[in-house]
């Protein structure tokens, strides 16, 4: 049986959940026989440290102590905002050692702080993406999937975002029914692949202040397979279709046409993972017109096909593993 350990660094400020969500999800993958995490904890000093929420979290021991691990994780949190200057160092000198380096949340910038994502496509969460580029325009910053893999450097987006990157760890370590198992003991979906948006289509597009422009946005939400083109939607909100465009634009902070794409693009996702309905069928509902047309979008955003994105997360999606 094949050990791998995992180091997960504490530091004051941090986000309770970017530890302990993973932390449970190597635990429980644990108890499988044939599966081990051997999960440790450390902060700079070996001292306890104070979460974001109030907890203390008491760690196995110091940074200068332990073994350089398998997996490296960085959880997120205020204390990322302002790091210790050791602790930067440290991450320096020792991120490069392991066989996977991974961030969750705003862990991120302390691994770019580090130097450590350099040259690296990564995400964090949505918050902090803008300052992540803004103050290492060396990482490529990629602020829409909930997770990202390039290389031995995972990074993931916020806080439950760490669930889905260590469950897709362990489904890579030892396989898709033991990921699921602890998923379900978790009672949480193996269904988020590291393409899916941090954002439904609705929340991260702003809200119309007029009230035309809101009733538009409903609209397109319960319609996804009406004519959504820019005419027919300005005709809705009783605007001249330039108008509507640009007023558009500028109070929700995307185009009319990517909001469409967006909202009939999980709409059609949702189908796929909840119901049997057919893609032709789903491809018609959903505005798409042909199954070619749905397919072409299913690509461009996820690569993967409308069929390979049932197969994985679809409701039949566990009888196969």
């Amino acid at each position: 049986m094949k050990q791998r350990s995992v180091l997960v660094v504490l530091f004051d400020g941090i986000q309770s959940l970017d530890v302990t969500g993973p932390m449970e999800v190597f635990a429980g993958a644990s108890r499988f026989p044939d599966v081990s995490y051997e999960l440790r904890t450390a902060s700079l000093d070996g001292a306890p440290v104070r979460t974001s929420c109030g907890l203390t979290l008491v760690p196995d021991g110091s940074l200068a102590d332990a073994p350089t691990p398998h997996t490296l994780l960085v959880p997120g949190g205020w204390g990322t905002r302002d790091p210790d200057p050791e602790l930067v160092h440290w991450l320096r000198v020792h991120g490069p050692l392991p066989e996977r380096l991974v961030s969750v949340c705003s862990g991120a910038l302390l691994l770019a702080a580090a130097g450590q994502l350099d040259g690296h496509r990564a995400t964090t969460h949505w918050n902090v993406c803008e300052k992540l580029a803004r103050e290492h325009p060396a990482v490529e910053v990629d602020p829409e999937p909930i997770f990202v893999r390039d290389g031995r450097i995972a990074t993931s987006a916020g806080v439950t975002a760490g669930i889905d990157l260590a469950l897709a760890l362990v489904e890579e370590d030892h396989g898709r029914d033991v990921a699921l198992t602890v998923a379900r003991h978790l009672v949480v979906f193996l269904r988020r692949p590291g393409s899916q948006s941090q954002f439904s289509a609705q929340l991260s597009a702003q809200t119309a202040r007029r009230e035309p422009l809101r009733d538009v946005q409903h609209w397109i939400t319960e319609h996804p397979g009406a004519d959504l083109s820019v005419e027919a939607l300005a005709a809705r909100a009783r605007l001249s279709p330039r108008h509507f465009a640009r007023a558009f634009q500028a109070e929700t902070g995307t185009t009319p046409g990517r909001y469409v794409d967006q909202v009939r693009l999980e709409q059609a996702r949702r189908l796929l993972e909840d119901t049997a309905d057919g893609v032709a069928q789903i491809a018609r509902g959903c505005g798409y017109g042909t199954p070619e047309a749905m397919r072409r979008a299913f690509i461009k955003a996820l690569g993967a096909a409308p069929a390979e994105y049932r197969r994985r997360f679809g409701p039949h999606a566990a009888d196969r593993s």
